[in-house]
């Protein structure tokens, strides 16, 4: 092996698969503990060199082959989905035969096994009309010239599925409809491809999400793939490896244990030409451009980065949640007080995918109502444990220093300013958090750690701007959120269709989801409905740069492929019908969960009836 460059090594944050200087930790009873957690250099080098001689052949291999290996992949994953599912409850201190559970079964196995079948059947369209399938008309021109493309639902099926969902890709400037088809698919345009070695880090959190990068690289950008895992999701490497033993076995695909010496080494052997990086921004700027200090700052600004090959990456962000001002009904503001909260909890261990900042008009008249609603929902859902130090020591760092406050307090009349402090929801047992509600922050204060850091153990923090006018409320909210807010991965706007029909409102509207940076804007709607939709491109906003990465460089999923992507456009009606899964208040999540899995693997119209029979009853 290589010398690890020390610069490169150093002082990656916890929970990237660069994290810990030693050996991962293996708990009693993992397959992996008879032969230690971290791989050996040895072990490595013998990974990488298999990997080598399989990637001009994969490249080149034909596309139904490809998608025969996909397909042949998906018993695997499901036979994988409930020990899988089992591991993560562990992990988070779930019950996995619980309501609870429902959420690591609609983050993982279901959302993996629908990715492996979509890219199958996308793999296949190419190899029939030399293009993953749009449908008729969904390519189109908004009326400025820019061109928009629906992605989602693609059948009936998802409409079944996933309700009124749609999903649509606004394109980067300059894309016409003709470059839009003619930009499918780009790897699969080459006609002699060279492949490569690409390396995907994996952050701690889901050990489902560096899986489904790993697809991504290998079926839509051809690259054989080497995933390292980290401490956090290695115990889960067994059964991932097992799951897609038909990748594997080619040699198309290998997993590698350990911390920031592996992650490191990998990433500068040469045998790697590529390396995709998910987890903190901190652990991308380390590995690029060295540990924090004057020498980080240094190359950055002179553009001299350590690790000199393409690297691509999904980091997190602050999470901002929009509510337009408006009169809204009870069952309105309710289903999306559950909405937002189901958010909260759901990212208590991670984050990434969770709504982490408030933002709403001053002088919002139902804010009182709205934070009753936001405590009862938060109220029935048991503290959850703190997976692992450093949530704790974050979830400390952001609310050190602030003042206590009754929950009740936020529910005062709106005719006076938010109080200045920190609100704890439940009754949090030894090693959890309680759900936290940080208010009265100001706009202004270009020094708060709250605008510049992901917090994770259900931490939602508050602020106001504006005014009650929502012309003028979207735009400051858009400066704000683009001004003062680190991360660019996804934002949601709250909005009732009525105040749309007011021609001033509908064009403020349509000018935020144009101007606010970020790669996945959804109104009325959580960001993460398009992580589960698998369909719609995932990542951050593309104005990124290596040197002020925000939330990442490149899209994954897009199983439609497409190139030139600026970012995907969710709208959901107010309130839905049945209640959905990913709600914390769902009986019967995790039911639908399971159901939703086995038909993602195989879509029968028995297994869609088999999934919504159980969401209605939730």
């Amino acid at each position: 092996m290589l010398p690890i460059p020390e610069a490169v090594a150093a002082d990656l944050p916890p929970g990237s698969a660069a994290a810990s200087s030693g050996a991962a930790a293996v708990p009693a009873g993992d397959p992996r503990a008879a032969r230690g957690a971290e791989t050996s250099s040895a072990e490595l080098d013998r990974a990488l060199s298999e990997l080598g001689d399989a990637a001009l052949g994969f490249a080149r291999m034909p596309l139904l082959e490809k998608a025969s290996l996909l397909r042949s992949s998906l018993p695997g994953l499901l036979a994988a989905a409930r020990p899988e599912v089992e591991a993560s409850c562990a992990d988070r201190g779930l019950d996995p035969g619980s309501s609870a559970s429902g959420e690591a079964w609609l983050a993982g196995p279901c959302v993996t096994l629908s990715q492996a079948r979509r890219l199958a059947e996308a793999l296949e369209d190419i190899a029939a009309r030399g293009r993953p399938r749009l449908g008729r008309g969904v390519v189109r021109a908004r009326a400025d010239g820019r061109i928009e493309v629906e992605v989602f639902p693609t059948c009936l099926k998802d409409t079944a599925l996933h309700g009124p969902l749609r999903a649509r890709v606004l394109m980067q400037p300059g894309a016409t409809r003709e470059s839009v088809r003619e930009g499918q698919a780009r790897f699969y345009q080459q006609r002699d491809p060279e492949g490569g070695v690409a390396l995907v880090l994996g952050a701690g959190d889901v050990a489902g999400v560096p899986l489904r990068d790993a697809l991504h690289k290998l079926f839509v950008e051809g690259r054989v793939v080497v995933v390292a895992m980290s401490p956090r999701s290695a115990p889960l490497g067994a059964i991932i490896e097992r799951a897609l033993a038909p990748l594997v076995s080619r040699g198309l695909l290998r997993f590698v244990y350990g911390g920031a010496e592996v992650g490191a080494s990998l990433a500068a052997h040469p045998a790697v030409s590529e390396v995709h990086v998910t987890g903190p921004a901190a652990a991308h700027d380390a590995l690029v451009w060295g540990p924090p200090g004057p020498q980080q700052a240094r190359r950055r600004a002179s553009g001299e980065r350590l690790l000199d090959k393409p690297v691509s990456s999904t980091l997190g962000g602050v999470s901002p949640v929009l509510v337009m001002p408006w009169l809204y009904g009870g069952d309105e503001l309710w289903f999306q007080a559950r909405c937002l909260a189901s958010q909260i909890v759901s990212g208590a261990a991670s984050g990434s995918h969770a709504a982490s900042l408030l933002v709403l008009p001053r002088g919002f008249v139902q804010r009182p109502l709205l934070f009753r609603m936001l405590h009862r929902a938060l109220a029935a859902v048991p503290p959850r444990r703190a997976a692992h130090p450093e949530v704790e020591a974050r979830h400390a760092a952001l609310t050190a220093g602030r003042t206590p406050i009754e929950p009740d307090r936020l529910e005062a009349s709106a005719d006076v300013p938010l109080p200045y402090g920190v609100a704890r929801i439940g009754a949090p047992g030894p090693g959890e958090l309680p759900w936290t509600l940080i208010a009265g922050l100001a706009a202004s204060d270009a020094a708060e750690p709250l605008f510049s850091t992901e917090p994770i153990g259900g931490v939602l923090s508050v602020v106001e701007v504006g005014s009650s006018d929502p012309v003028e409320f979207l735009e400051a909210a858009t400066r704000f959120c683009n001004d003062r807010l680190q991360g660019s991965l996804g934002a949601t706007i709250v909005v009732h269709p009525m105040s749309e029909e007011d021609p001033a409102v509908g064009a403020a509207l349509d000018r935020a989801l144009l101007e606010l940076r970020y790669g996945v804007i959804a109104v009325n709607q959580a960001p993460a409905a398009a992580h589960a939709a698998v369909v719609p491109p995932w990542g951050g906003h593309p104005g990124s740069t290596l040197a002020d990465i925000q939330s990442g460089l490149g899209f994954v999923h897009n199983t439609a492929m497409l190139a030139q992507v600026e970012k995907t456009i969710l709208r959901a009606p107010l309130t839905a019908f049945p209640r959905p899964p990913g709600f914390c208040d769902h009986r019967r999540s995790h039911v639908v969960g399971e159901r939703l899995a086995a038909c993602a693997a195989e879509p029968r119209w028995g297994n869609v009836a088999r999934v919504v029979s159980a969401a209605l009853r939730g």
